[in-house]
């Protein structure tokens, strides 16, 4: 064979070896990628976990819960949500993302990095830098206005520091209408209680709202807000300096109200009976909207008598809290009940008669069973059924009704003390029982605006109603109708206020 024969043929061979060499690598690729078989390389596989990792993997060190399937679902399912706002412009490769909620956080900050958003983070108590952080959802390692996008996902539904979560996610983005946030959430699905989350985001402003569905099959809205500069603190959260007809959801108390229990028109013949029965057809708040989304829990029980009378015998009992925990203010003049008080967690009794102004009063306590007078009866002593008591005018008692005991007694304003305990973030509910003054206290509350505050309002008004004893005989104590009585439920209802009728 010719030298150049040679040549030609050991080209070939060594062409021939490379196009082998170069099918097998390629086949032992698509083996070690598509999970392999028992022939595939098992240091390789390891190395590429099953599967071909993502750009935004390969740049974070990812842990073995990063490379489960359940976790690449989830993360696209949350580039199925983000990948509008990206088509919308709110976010784009050089925004500054951060994704709240621990683990769902991560999965949001990884979707974000695959859609192209380079600098997506999340916050999680164990950071894995640079895609995961170390902080808490409550105290963000971010400065004020630093942030152009906060994905919330499901966090605030979550917490159980709602408010505190709100107020950080809220700092850190950006004003002028540059940074945005996005909440997923299964509440907020009426309107009062979407105004309730919106009190808790008082510098921000929702830009739009749309309904989305969970992995589980569960019904989400997602809200996006948008930070103004223009908007104050104090601008959507009413602190009770406007009057009811400004309140500012009055409205959507409107919508609620048309789902309450009807007003009762006749005057009941017997009180005690219809109130026994009325209060099977009562719709509480709580059955008619999420009050998820406030701040924090009151109970203000004005005219309380004993703790047994109705904080214990019916709020803490009967009262649908939806797993929240109540603070419990209990306003009582009468000082035969303020020791028991002194016993019973969580709540703050309040040793004063509730008036329209700071200043002493007469106060006048009806006489209970036992013999009249008898200051030395035990019962009476421990206040057990001692009749209710009542600020006592300058007039002196009514002509004709008997006097029990009286006493000057210090009365604080109502109204001035709601507004400097309670916020539209709170969720606000009342009980008064205040023999006759609600007729004092009510336009009192209207007039200030503290009205406002309160969510639901149960109340009893006093009116010269049939006495038990005397068929045909009205009681004097009172000098207001029942007509008027109806007239003030109609007024607080008309002007948003949540009240019912209670004996």
């Amino acid at each position: 064979m010719r030298p150049a024969g040679r040549v030609s043929f050991t080209r070939a061979a060594l062409l021939l070896v490379a196009v082998a060499l170069g099918l097998w690598l390629l086949t032992a690729e698509f083996a070690a990628v598509s999970g392999g078989g028992s022939g595939a390389d098992p240091a390789f596989r390891a190395a590429v976990g099953g599967r071909r990792r993502t750009h935004a993997e390969a740049a974070v060190r990812s842990p073995d819960a990063w490379r489960t399937r359940e976790w690449r679902r989830a993360v696209d399912r949350h580039a199925a949500v983000l990948r509008r706002h990206l088509a919308d412009g709110m976010l784009a490769a050089s925004s500054v993302a951060v994704c709240l909620g621990g683990g769902s956080g991560v999965q949001a900050a990884m979707a974000l990095r695959e859609l192209g958003v380079v600098g997506a983070v999340a916050v999680a108590k164990e950071g894995s830098p640079p895609l995961a952080v170390a902080g808490d959802d409550h105290r963000l390692p971010f400065p004020d206005d630093s942030v152009d996008f906060v994905f919330a996902g499901r966090a605030l539904d979550d917490s159980k520091r709602q408010a505190e979560l709100a107020s950080e996610a809220a700092r850190v983005v950006k004003p002028d209408g540059h940074g945005h946030l996005v909440v997923l959430t299964s509440g907020a699905s009426d309107a009062y209680s979407l105004r309730s989350l919106q009190a808790l985001l008082p510098s921000l402003r929702l830009l739009r709202s749309r309904v989305i569905k969970g992995h589980d099959g569960s019904t989400l809205r997602e809200l996006v807000f948008r930070k103004h500069a223009d908007i104050s603190a104090t601008s959507m959260s009413s602190n009770g300096s406007n009057s009811v007809g400004d309140c500012p959801n009055r409205d959507l108390k409107l919508e609620i109200i048309g789902l309450a229990e009807p007003l009762i028109q006749e005057e009941p013949a017997k009180p005690w009976i219809t109130l026994k029965r009325n209060i099977k057809n009562i719709k509480y708040l709580p059955a008619l909207a999420d009050i998820a989304f406030k701040r924090r829990y009151v109970y203000i029980d004005v005219g309380a008598r004993g703790y047994g009378s109705s904080i214990g015998g019916w709020f803490r009992k009967q009262y649908p809290k939806q797993n929240h925990t109540f603070e419990v203010f209990a306003v009582e003049a009468d000082p035969a009940f303020h020791g028991e008080y002194a016993t019973k967690k969580g709540v703050t009794l309040l040793p004063y008669a509730a008036w329209v102004r700071n200043e002493t009063l007469t106060f006048e306590i009806k006489d209970g069973p036992g013999k009249k007078g008898d200051n030395n009866n035990s019962s009476a002593k421990r206040g057990n059924g001692r009749g209710m008591g009542r600020i006592r005018h300058a007039a002196g008692a009514a002509k004709g009704v008997s006097s029990g005991e009286v006493r000057r007694v210090p009365a604080f304003d109502l109204a001035a003390w709601l507004k400097r305990t309670v916020s539209e973030q709170d969720y606000v509910v009342m009980k008064m029982d205040v023999e006759g003054t609600e007729f004092d206290l009510i336009p009192r509350m209207i007039d200030t605006g503290a009205i406002c505050l309160v969510d639901e309002l149960f109340l009893e008004c006093h009116y010269n109603r049939w006495q038990r004893c005397c068929p045909g005989e009205r009681s004097l104590k009172y000098t207001n109708t029942y007509g008027q009585c109806l007239e003030l439920f109609a007024s607080l209802r008309n002007s948003g206020v949540l009240v019912h009728q209670w004996w």
